[in-house]
C-alpha cells in the first residue's frame, strides 16, 4: 500500500509539472511571437460613455480663458 501512495505522489507532482511547463511555455511563445515594433500600435480597450445631452466638466461649463 505504501508503494501505491508514493507512486501516487511521484504522478501527481509530475504531472503539475507538466501543466506548469506547458502554461509558461504558452506564455513565451506569445510574448516572442511577433518581433518587436511590428506589433499593434495600440493596447485595444473597453471603456464606458455616459450619455449626456450637455456634459460638464468638473462644474465649468466651458474651458477657463486666460487673459493677460
Amino acid at each position: 500500500m505504501n508503494t501505491l501512495n508514493v507512486l501516487y505522489r511521484d504522478m501527481t507532482c509530475a504531472i503539475g509539472a507538466v501543466v506548469i511547463t506547458f502554461i509558461l511555455g504558452l506564455g513565451f511563445v506569445q510574448a516572442t511571437a511577433v518581433a518587436p515594433g511590428t506589433g499593434t500600435a495600440s493596447v485595444p480597450t473597453v471603456s464606458l460613455q455616459i450619455l449626456q445631452v450637455d456634459p460638464v466638466w468638473f462644474g465649468q461649463p466651458q474651458p477657463a480663458v486666460l487673459v493677460d
